[in-house]
């Protein structure tokens, strides 16, 4: 090595060496307890640095990107962690899509080869060869969820004892690129999100100090991690301070609840959609929740009566809501437990490594209390859209990153979401926020979630409907509720019609669908 060489290893400060420090500190303390058992966190480092050779071995180098297809379980983190240890770009996929879906996704990111969980082979071999007109992938590796292993694949034991425990010395700058994550696409095409580790850690020390994040927190990771919440602002937070994670495949109350029995958790993520069905669930009642102590929200704000349900039946947790999205890392506003009550339906203010601010359509600063685009000045920030310009250069401008969210902030610096600039209808000249729409039927005692969106309209040029599940036992109709938005909410603000469903279209992330929603009632 030269000196510039050794100078720039010596200070790298890349994703996987989180891990290696955690271990080096904390070596016989449980890293995760999984399906695959418990290994510590100095088990856990030795199978990265193994898998990580073999990987190489294989021809995976740094820059190359390589797509991550399956649901959480421990050979998925062994796999994103041994990835960035030889500066590959991970690519994580949501483990729903389809193979026509996928192979967007393989076309876009170029990779030179996927891990895939076993039952999910199929549907990548398809979109491996529709968007790769056969060209052979350097690495098929299989995530095991116990079927037999495909044909033509590696497994995890197997790269585990090919690799060696040397150390692997690859340079690594703060700001090459360690991962590709794609917006959950509720609206359009998903875009590729371009993360380096200067963003992610920035981000994960605004995590852990105002998310009070420490290393005896023992935390539930249910919520996907092709998703940058529950990776980027739980898992890979809790491996750096050398927390415990308990890794599930899903979010199912069921078995959120039963974890944080068995394993006396005390930290837990659920966007609000799944804290509701938690709530919902017998399991709440069934199983001893006394351990927990810090709640997580994101993805949406909270509904008001959701908030103090949470507050009367866990008044042991403390809660934090969590505010941004996958290209700010993603965490870009927190509000803390102290402020739950007392700003309830706010997002905080900035947390620790950002600046937030609010423009107006020409860009300029506007004054407290103004409604305006949420924009964002931060080393979390992403370093573009993968192999999209244009859309880069849209989304960064005037030294900020715009959100394509409408907020407010007030004189204290506390900021409140409005909508998406997409999801603020405008019906009959005056703009409607949906979310203040949802807020005022959350507060009907048979509503347990609700949807506001608007469609095309004659007359109004867009409508304000709605689609809501009732609870459990609850019988009302959508003329019903209807009337009784008529009561509390202004004449243009109250929905045209109302639609009683089953349930809401979401992604694994929790989020509604809207889209999926205008198209459906679009001619209702």
């Amino acid at each position: 090595m030269n000196d510039l060489v050794s100078i720039t290893h010596a200070r790298r400060h890349g994703i996987a060496d989180l891990l290696a420090r955690t271990a080096a500190r904390r070596p016989h303390h449980r890293a995760l307890i999984s399906d695959g058992g418990t290994d510590t966190f100095g088990e856990l480092d030795r199978l990265v640095t193994r898998v990580a050779h073999a990987m190489a071995d294989r021809g995976i180098a740094k820059g190359d990107r390589v797509v991550i297809f399956g649901h959480n379980s421990r050979d998925y983190i062994a796999y994103y962690f041994a990835l960035a240890r030889i500066g590959a770009i991970s690519v994580p996929a949501n483990f729903m899509l389809n193979a026509e879906e996928l192979a967007y996704i393989v076309v876009h990111s170029q990779p030179v080869g996927y891990i895939v969980e076993d039952q999910l082979a199929g549907i990548m071999d398809r979109a491996w060869h529709q968007a790769s007109s056969g060209r052979t992938p350097r690495l098929r590796v299989w995530i095991s969820t116990g079927s037999a292993r495909p044909d033509g694949f590696d497994d995890l034991s197997c790269l585990e004892s090919e690799g060696r425990d040397d150390e692997i010395a690859v340079t690594i700058d703060d700001d090459d690129p360690v991962q590709i994550m794609y917006t959950s696409g509720t609206e359009s095409r998903p875009k590729g999100a371009t993360l380096t580790s200067r963003s992610l850690i920035a981000q994960y020390v605004s995590c852990i100090v105002d998310g009070n994040m420490t290393a005896d927190d023992i935390d539930i990771h249910s919520l996907p991690f092709y998703h940058c919440a529950q990776l980027h602002c739980f898992l890979t937070p809790d491996v750096y301070v050398g927390a415990t994670s308990i890794v599930l495949p899903r979010p199912d109350p069921e078995l959120i609840c039963a974890a944080i029995e068995h394993e006396r958790a005390t930290k837990l993520f659920c966007p609000p959609t799944v804290w509701i069905s938690i709530l919902r669930s017998d399991a709440f009642d069934r199983f001893d929740l006394s351990s927990l102590r810090k709640g997580y929200y994101g993805a949406s704000i909270m509904p008001v009566e959701v908030l103090r349900e949470i507050g009367q039946r866990l008044p042991q947790v403390d809660l934090w809501n969590f505010y941004g999205q996958t290209e700010m890392s993603p965490v870009a506003t927190i509000l803390q437990p102290r402020d739950q009550v007392q700003r309830a339906g706010s997002a905080g203010v900035a947390t620790l490594n950002v600046e937030t601010r609010i423009v107006d359509d020409a860009g300029r600063f506007v004054e407290p209390g103004t409604i305006g685009e949420i924009v964002h000045r931060s080393p979390q920030a992403m370093v573009g859209y993968w192999n999209d310009p244009e859309k880069t250069d849209e989304t960064f401008r005037d030294g900020w990153f715009h959100s394509g969210d409408l907020g407010v902030i007030d004189s204290d610096g506390y900021l409140t979401v409005v909508d998406r600039k997409k999801d603020m209808i405008k019906s009959g000249g005056e703009n409607v926020a949906s979310k203040e729409v949802e807020e005022c039927l959350f507060q009907h005692p048979a509503v347990a979630e609700a949807a506001v969106f608007g469609v095309p309209d004659p007359h109004w040029i867009e409508a304000v409907v709605a689609c809501v599940v009732l609870r459990d036992g609850a019988d009302v109709s959508g003329d019903e509720l209807v009337a009784y938005s008529r009561q509390h909410l202004a004449g243009f603000k109250t929905p045209k019609r109302i639609f009683v469903v089953d349930a809401l279209p979401k992604n694994p992330s929790g989020k509604i669908l809207k889209r999926d929603l205008r198209l459906q009632f679009a001619t209702e």
